[in-house]
């Protein structure tokens, strides 16, 4: 069976300055992975560079997803192709409802095929999304993260995936200032979509072990320096909360 995800030897720059140094990973379809490390150890560097950020240049190694290299694919490419990322910080869009950009961003991303929707065949998709997610219609309506706490942010993103029902989630930092209760809310929203898409993979990245106690990843890896360091099980996340990143 081929890979969803092969990362092999991986090494990106920016401005010259080496970001990551040689990262080996690979992901199945339907497997949960977590990347956690300090700052500045290159976890959302390698999610933007995954998706393709002109920012980020590889000078060496290759990614492929679905069995084809997409190293110099085009960010728009990539989506096609089924991957999707979860920005820290999304953007407000004033003007755009929610429910619009979907339209747009679903058909773009499956034209010419048959899982292309005319508009009623749209509406009753996202319905049955939002009802998935416990979400009001009314949320759709609104203009794209325009005066959205926190939490309502990473909602509309859990939103998004669950519409676009993408073959891999890239979630960066989607914990970043949540509090106890939306951080809840957020994940049992993750998991209704993953249950609900059993062959969609996820790579979390985060540096805090308490989004863990709502998820269920299988592999947990540790970077460091633009490396990954260590890899193993969940229990690999209960011993950096007990030691700190440094005991890995």
């Amino acid at each position: 069976m081929k890979s969803l995800l092969a990362i092999k030897n991986l090494k990106v720059s920016v401005e010259d300055k080496a970001i990551l140094k040689g990262i080996d990973l690979t992901i199945e379809p339907g497997q949960f992975h977590v990347i956690m490390g300090p700052n500045g150890s290159g976890k959302s560097s390698l999610s933007y560079t995954l998706m393709g950020h002109p920012r980020y240049t590889v000078t060496d190694g290759t990614i492929s997803f679905d069995g084809q290299d997409i190293t110099t694919l085009s960010p728009d490419k990539r989506a096609q192709l089924g991957m999707f990322l979860a920005m820290q910080h999304p953007l407000e869009v004033e003007g755009v409802a929610l429910k619009d950009f979907l339209r747009q961003a679903y058909n773009a991303l499956y034209d010419g095929t048959p899982r292309q929707k005319r508009l009623k065949e749209f509406a009753e998709h996202l319905i049955a999304k939002l009802r998935l997610l416990g979400m009001d219609s009314d949320f759709a309506e609104r203009s794209i993260n325009v005066g959205f706490s926190g939490g309502e942010k990473k909602r509309a993103e859990t939103l998004q995936l669950a519409v676009l029902e993408p073959k891999l989630v890239i979630l960066d930092e989607i914990d970043s200032g949540l509090d106890v209760d939306a951080l809840k809310t957020v994940c049992n929203a993750l998991n209704q979509v993953k249950a609900a898409n059993p062959s969609m993979a996820i790579l979390l990245i985060t540096h805090y072990t308490r989004i863990l106690n709502h998820l269920q990843p299988e592999i947990v890896h540790v970077m460091q320096d633009g490396m990954l360091v260590a890899s193993g099980g969940p229990e690999l996340a209960h011993q950096i909360e007990l030691e700190g990143f440094k005991g890995n």
